[in-house]
């Protein structure tokens, strides 16, 4: 929390108000939900981010099919993202290993997250543990511990299993993606995730890989009825770009369609999307991998009668077109006070904070 150049007195009650920030939950897995985390862990200490269990590619892959585990990477990059320990800690366990056999490739915080879950009594008491080490802002959960395979059917007809093989048959096949699901179908949620939909005042869908980290946390049991059952704010939040070999082509309206599709119609209460432009440089370097900026298609959400809020999210000093954690952060914060105020102290903290990070950006 970068609290630099305030008084003291304010410095008491900037931690105050994060500490009794808001209960969110933040449903999604890859770079975008990692990202997300960045920025809210500056807002609230009471964060649980749900991940998506169904990657079985890279180093993720690699330990999966040795050693029988749920995949661990995304789950690494979140604690990672929430992390307060020591920066050395923290590049040591996002460290990878030169190219070779055997550890060639892997990431030193995916073999710790393996080695714990070696001498814990489940996949989630490791996660859990990984978190005490790294000292986490909030906490990081598996959508479930079951061992699931995502399947792609898509609209030629033909179907591909494993999330790692989508995107070339994709390539091949040359048409979109119908539906999505998980082998085995049905998986049970971890409780603990039912439990934190449930508690939360503001729960965060996305960003990320629409089909492959998204959706599959709305296919495990449970899920969607206690995110649709809660009192909480639901906002999608909408990528920046397309992405090649999954969403070439969509809209953001099509990445609603298919949430909808793929769980229930009253999913989420708003969808935030970016309307800020991607730099030129950027979209050169994107237009080489058929990607470009998600259009919004602002008509089609009024004609569904979806809620649809625009906000300057990018980062502007990335190499990549991805969100700006703070400025995702301030949306987020801006919109639980606007659309579900909280009263009291806690909600005196909210208006601080946004002051705050509003100082920042």
């Amino acid at each position: 929390m970068d609290v630099s150049g305030f008084q003291p007195n304010r410095l008491a009650d900037l931690v105050t108000a994060r500490r009794l920030g808001p209960r969110v939950v933040a449903v999604g897995g890859g770079t975008g939900l990692s990202t997300m985390l960045r920025g809210l862990k500056e807002c609230t200490e009471n964060i649980t981010a749900i991940v998506a269990v169904s990657d079985d590619g890279g180093g993720s892959g690699v330990l999966r099919q040795d050693l029988g585990m749920p995949p661990p990477g995304d789950i690494r990059s979140c604690i990672l993202a929430l992390a307060n320990a020591e920066p050395t800690l923290q590049r040591l366990l996002g460290y990878r290993f030169p190219d070779g056999s055997g550890l060639g490739g892997q990431s030193f915080g995916n073999l710790f997250l393996a080695a714990l879950a070696g001498i814990s009594d489940g996949f989630d008491q490791a996660v859990s543990r990984m978190g005490e080490v790294l000292a986490i802002t909030g906490r990081v959960l598996p959508v479930t511990t079951a061992d699931v395979h995502l399947e792609a059917l898509f609209e030629n007809g033909t179907a591909v299993l494993g999330e790692s093989r989508i995107y070339a048959h994709k390539k091949r096949e040359t048409c979109r993606i119908s539906r999505v699901r998980l082998r085995p179908e049905h998986p049970a949620a971890l409780p603990g995730a039912l439990a934190a939909i449930r508690e939360a005042e503001l729960i965060v869908i996305g960003p990320g890989s629409l089909y492959t980290s998204v959706i599959p946390n709305l296919l495990v049991d449970g899920v969607v009825e206690a995110i649709v059952s809660a009192p909480a704010l639901k906002v999608y939040v909408c990528n920046v770009m397309t992405q090649e070999g999954e969403t070439e082509g969509y809209t953001a309206f099509d990445h609603v369609r298919e949430l909808i599709g793929h769980s229930d119609g009253r999913l989420a209460d708003l969808c935030l999307a970016n309307n800020a432009p991607v730099p030129d440089t950027l979209r050169l370097r994107y237009e080489q991998e058929r990607a470009e900026p998600l259009p919004v298609d602002r008509e089609r959400f009024a004609r569904a009668g979806v809620a649809l809020v625009e906000r300057p999210l990018i980062c502007d000093h990335s190499t990549y077109a991805r969100h700006d954690p703070r400025l995702l952060a301030y949306a987020l914060l801006s919109l639980l006070g606007e659309y579900r105020p909280r009263a009291g102290i806690a909600g005196d903290g909210d208006t601080l904070l946004l002051s705050w990070l509003r100082e920042l950006l």
